[in-house]
């Protein structure tokens, strides 16, 4: 679809360009999530230098039209995942609930020794073992959240093979008798993301994410889940139920 701009008409090329694709993804032309050509198929498109296409993709960006991700393109702005944190707090469900197709990709799973963090979230001596799992969460194929989540080895033995045979972590638990579990505290805070956490979620260093800690417990009251996750704050919105 070739588009002309023009040099003479008072307005900046780039603020041209940034209108054409704002008026194409306003009108529906371009859908939530599609990767915009790249930039030499613009440049191409448009006539002008690279360092002007880029100029009107940050402007979109600034507008919450779109978004860049590392190493993968750029993409027309989905709606971002609303997520609502209460006692009963479940991320497949939460997802699908939204229309989003949950997801995720397992990093690293490994017996440590437990810190003092993780030691007093589950009520176990320092140094006693837990499993902890590093992954990626996704919504869309979309990276929303890079976690670390750690169990009891003891009350959990074999689990990455239980794991495995389930889609989601209730249904994991569940086949070692827990049938509930409530959430018993959600921290979050804000910071910049590390350079891993960026490259991790796809997204500049320059977005800040939200610095979550939550942790579980059965139906007795006694932590099973602790988890330490960065989610990309401009992907996702937290809503805290009241009590949680």
């Amino acid at each position: 679809m070739p588009t002309a701009v023009r040099r003479k008409d008072g307005g900046a090329l780039w603020h041209q360009i940034e209108q054409a694709l704002a008026d194409e993804i306003g009108a529906g032309k371009r859908a939530a999530g599609e990767r915009l050509p790249t930039e030499p198929a613009m440049m191409a498109r448009f006539g002008v230098s690279r360092a002007t296409v880029r100029q009107a993709i940050a402007s979109l960006e600034r507008r919450g039209l779109v978004r860049a991700e590392q190493g993968r393109g750029t993409f027309v702005h989905r709606d971002v995942v609303r997520y609502p944190v209460s006692r009963r707090t479940r991320y497949s469900q939460t997802l699908t609930e939204q229309g989003f197709e949950p997801g995720g990709t397992l990093i690293a799973q490994e017996i440590v020794a437990a810190d003092a963090a993780v030691a007093a979230a589950l009520r176990l001596p320092r140094g006693a073992p837990v499993i902890r799992r590093k992954g990626i969460g996704t919504a869309d194929g979309v990276p929303i959240e890079a976690a670390s989540v750690f169990l009891p080895a003891d009350r959990f033995p074999d689990f990455d093979r239980i794991r495995a045979q389930h889609a989601t972590l209730t249904a994991t638990l569940a086949a070692y008798g827990i049938v509930d579990y409530v959430r018993v505290s959600t921290t979050v805070g804000a910071r910049p993301p590390t350079a891993e956490e960026a490259r991790l979620l796809r997204q500049p260093r320059s977005v800040p994410i939200l610095d979550v800690t939550k942790l579980d417990a059965d139906a007795s009251g006694t932590p099973i889940v602790y988890g330490r996750s960065a989610w990309s704050a401009e992907r996702i919105v937290f809503e805290l139920a009241c009590p949680i």
